[in-house]
């Protein structure tokens, strides 16, 4: 266990607050600030006791800091699982909860009337502490009202695969319990929410069977592929599992999964080969950073106000061919939303099957586009395929599609993203593309041929028509 120190004294809570404790024959408390230490109170310290008397005497026990354990590449088969518990009122310090312990014995800090969201990584190279845990921790917190419960397996999950991936259920049957100790502190199912990256995600599906599909939600961010695509729905991540199941799609043609797992799937990009991701040059970091995609996807879903929406279509060629331009399908009639809204935005009434969604993201954060149709129609047919890039100027912003139109039609169209709305694109520029060159739309420099067409373009909606 690993408390977090600041100099030579370590970093404890008092009453939900961080404090500075030395115990030097007599314990001295102090909490430091900008401006000044104060000094709490001076008392002697009981023998064999961490405890503290506060100025008006009363008895409190200081909660210790803690943060993920340290894992070794040849840790053995012992899970060591910590559940951290971060709230509004220690939303730095780590405070460790006994998942084994099934009474109800109040635990300091949460509280059972707010939503509990537990965050659970995935497998683990190199047995460090994913990069990712603080921020996603932070933003939960800042959005919302909740408990934040961090599960460190990082014992379990290291260095191979495939160890992991047996010790799931062991992992599964203890935060069970864990949640278990929650409901009986009057927390309701309902308010359960599991977010599992990679691994983590099946995890969360595994837990949520064990409880019948009753706990509120599970996110996963590109659940995991390797031995869970052609697995049972009761060994991965499915629409069973929980009142509301989302899965977020960023690699599907590697480390993520490819099959829908949820009531709604949102594809990014397609769901594989995400923008700015570095070539293979930088060998790691373009291994991981598709995958990793959708956790700074869900994290930046978060902190920003743009929003993330899917729109649902049978495919993502369609989707970008522009044959899905509305939020209407079979079985929804909303565009579904990444982030803390409830159930996605999508009405409960529309959940009773699996919807794939698609959506174009920018290269970084904040990641939201808007997304507008571009239709362009000749005056006459060619004999030839044609193919039009259109391209949209904002002042800071530059993004192009090229359309095809089959030979022998008058017709093509396409989607494309744009960091601003549609009303603040100050240039359209459209090209005639032959041979890979880039020629005037009007008249090509090869054929001398005239280009005469109509263009019109459109910003997709996110309300149902």
């Amino acid at each position: 266990m690993n408390r977090v120190t600041t100099g030579s004294l370590p970093l404890v809570l008092i009453n939900g607050l961080p404090w500075k404790v030395a115990i030097q024959g007599k314990m001295w408390a102090y909490r430091a600030s900008p401006r000044a230490v104060t000094y709490v109170f001076q008392r002697e310290a009981p023998r064999g006791g961490v405890r503290a008397f506060l100025a008006q005497d009363e008895l409190v026990t200081p909660t210790p800091c803690y943060d993920f354990q340290s894992a070794s590449f040849f840790g053995g088969g012992n899970l060591n699982v910590q559940f951290l518990l971060f709230t509004a009122r220690n939303p730095k310090c780590g405070q460790l909860i006994n998942g084994n312990t099934t009474n109800g014995l109040s635990i300091p800090n949460f509280n059972a009337t707010v939503g509990t969201k537990i965050v659970i990584h995935g497998f683990r190279v190199l047995g460090t502490k994913p990069s990712w845990i603080d921020g996603l921790t932070d933003a939960l917190l800042r959005v919302a009202d909740v408990n934040v419960v961090v599960v460190d397996w990082l014992s379990g999950s290291t260095a191979q695969y495939n160890s992991a991936v047996e010790n799931m259920t062991s992992l599964g049957l203890q935060l069970t319990a864990f949640i278990r100790r929650l409901l009986a502190l009057g927390a309701p199912e309902s308010s359960i929410h599991l977010i599992g990256a990679s691994l983590g995600a099946h995890v969360g599906g595994l837990v949520g069977h064990f409880f019948g599909g009753k706990l509120g939600r599970i996110t996963g961010l590109d659940p995991a592929s390797y031995k869970f695509t052609k697995a049972s729905t009761e060994e991965r991540l499915d629409p069973g599992d929980a009142l509301f199941v989302e899965a977020i799609h960023t690699d599907s043609d590697n480390f993520g999964i490819r099959i829908p797992v949820g009531h709604i799937d949102y594809y990014i990009n397609g769901g594989k080969d995400q923008p700015g991701c570095p070539s293979p040059r930088n060998f790691y970091k373009y291994l991981i950073c598709d995958h990793m995609r959708a956790v700074s996807i869900y994290i930046s879903s978060l902190e920003s106000s743009c929003p993330l929406v899917g729109f649902p279509c049978s495919s993502y060629k369609n989707f970008t061919a522009g044959d899905c331009l509305n939020c209407s399908s079979d079985l929804i009639q909303t565009c579904p939303r990444i982030g803390i809204m409830e159930r996605g935005g999508v009405p409960v009434g529309e959940l009773s099957g699996q919807t794939q969604v698609y959506l174009m993201t920018r290269n970084t954060a904040p990641y939201c586009v808007f997304h507008s149709v571009v239709d362009f129609q000749l005056n006459n047919p060619r004999s030839t395929s044609t193919i039009i890039e259109v391209s949209f100027m904002g002042e800071d912003s530059r993004s192009a599609i090229q359309i095809k139109i089959p030979k022998n039609s008058h017709n093509g169209r396409g989607v494309i993203p744009h960091e601003v709305p549609l009303c603040q694109i100050q240039t359209v520029v459209l090209n005639f593309v032959v041979r890979s060159q880039l020629i005037s739309l009007w008249r090509s420099k090869d054929t001398k041929e005239v280009i005469e067409g109509r263009f019109c373009t459109e910003q997709l909606s996110a309300k149902a028509r």
